[in-house]
């Protein structure tokens, strides 16, 4: 196929699907056509390009097979072209001669294998997007910001993925768990671009907007995962350890690994009160309070930091839960996935309207996607929510604060 006759075909044969023609539902006269425009085909009007005669000699061996109908400018026919026409009646032939399968018939043969994955993989993640995907083809609604219609491969990869992933007990790599699920260490990082958008929007992980720790929700990690942790009380490894580390001999605190943490036991001191997580690294490491255990949380917390945290509230019921973290939407909403997930009452800890007069020479003014959601957010917070007076305040006087510019 010659070079513009594929380009001229191809842009006709795509509006012919984006249109109703191609569906049989158009309930009025359509016609498709390609504009020959200084836009659409700038080398046709330029001068010093012998590309014109070329272009003429292309549409007339179309129109001659039976694609196209030729249209010339008025008064300059045979002299300048105005648009091509498809011809609709021949369209199965062009797309045979094109190579290329019809759209209806690919959107048909991608519902048939949601059909068919829907019935094998049925964690709720990959249910809810099955059905997504079925209902957007089967409405000549476009999907390609998730799947290419033409790579069925692709398409059963990624859905054994997300299922995998929601599925997976056993705490591991990602390249471990990629040559388990694929027999390929690399594969899974190419989904994962595309696994993370579905569990943002699918899997209840809206907030997160590292991929990566969204695999580790599920105990799948890039690197060994760290929780870091300081102030007062013993760590204990294991059933047998009787010796213990005294976490207050560590004045930056101690890193331990996500697969450690399931052998730790934390035992507090008398004068232990308080349990303090920590949104952002910066501030845990300069950050000291007496009668506290301190940790840092990360952003969102995932499956390790959950663990650690039920585990020192079974041990300590009585002690006071706190969150820091930065006084903006993105903090108040960590701190409502943390409470929930938990199901630990923390408070927010100084993400108050004090804070924010306070430091108000370092506060950063809202953008306008920072009003959306936080008007999003007043309108999910009660009259009761124990932080609504900071969101009106933040939205009064259009600001919201790092946690790092709080001093202790």
């Amino acid at each position: 196929m010659a070079l513009y006759e594929k380009r001229i075909l191809h842009a006709l044969l795509d509006s012919y699907e984006n249109s109703l023609l191609s569906r049989k539902e158009n309930k009025v006269a359509v016609h498709i056509c390609f504009p020959v425009t200084k836009k659409t085909m700038p080398e046709y009007f330029d001068e010093s390009s012998l590309a014109y005669e070329d272009i003429h000699a292309c549409v007339r061996e179309m129109e001659c097979k039976g694609f196209v109908t030729v249209q010339w400018k008025k008064g300059k026919e045979d002299h300048i072209l105005q648009k091509i026409l498809l011809r609709e009646e021949n369209a199965d032939i062009i797309y045979r001669y094109a190579g290329r399968i019809p759209k209806i018939k690919l959107e048909n043969n991608t519902i048939k294998l949601l059909t068919e994955l829907e019935e094998k993989y049925k964690t709720p993640t990959a249910t809810a997007f099955l059905q997504y995907l079925t209902a957007r083809i089967s409405g000549g609604q476009s999907v390609k910001e998730y799947i290419d219609l033409e790579d069925k491969q692709r398409i059963h990869r990624l859905i054994k993925a997300v299922a995998a992933i929601e599925a997976n007990e056993k705490t591991c790599y990602i390249r471990e768990f990629s040559i388990r699920l694929f027999g390929d260490s690399k594969e899974m990082e190419s989904l994962l671009g595309v696994t993370g958008k579905i569990f943002r929007r699918f899997g209840g992980k809206e907030g997160e907007t590292d991929n990566y720790s969204i695999l580790a929700d599920y105990s799948i990690y890039h690197t060994p995962d760290y929780v870091y942790l300081k102030g007062e009380g013993t760590l204990y490894f294991g059933e047998n350890d009787n010796t213990g580390l005294e976490l207050s001999r560590l004045r930056q605190g101690i890193g331990v690994s996500g697969e450690d943490i399931g052998t730790l036991r934390i035992r507090s001191k008398p004068t232990t009160r308080k349990v303090i997580t920590i949104e952002n690294l910066t501030t845990f490491f300069g950050w000291a309070e007496e009668d506290s255990i301190i940790i840092y949380l990360g952003g969102y917390h995932n499956t390790v930091r959950r663990k650690l945290l039920q585990s020192i509230h079974q041990h300590m019921p009585t002690a006071q839960y706190l969150h820091f973290g930065d006084i903006d939407v993105g903090g108040f909403e960590i701190y409502e996935d943390l409470c929930r997930k938990t199901q630990i009452t923390f408070q927010p800890y100084h993400m108050g309207i004090e804070e924010l007069k306070t430091y108000a020479r370092y506060a950063k003014k809202l953008t306008v996607n920072d009003r959306k959601r936080l008007d999003e957010l007043i309108e999910k917070c009660t009259e009761n929510c124990e932080y609504r007076d900071v969101l009106d305040y933040m939205k009064e006087k259009g600001i919201k604060l790092e946690q790092e510019c709080v001093q202790r």
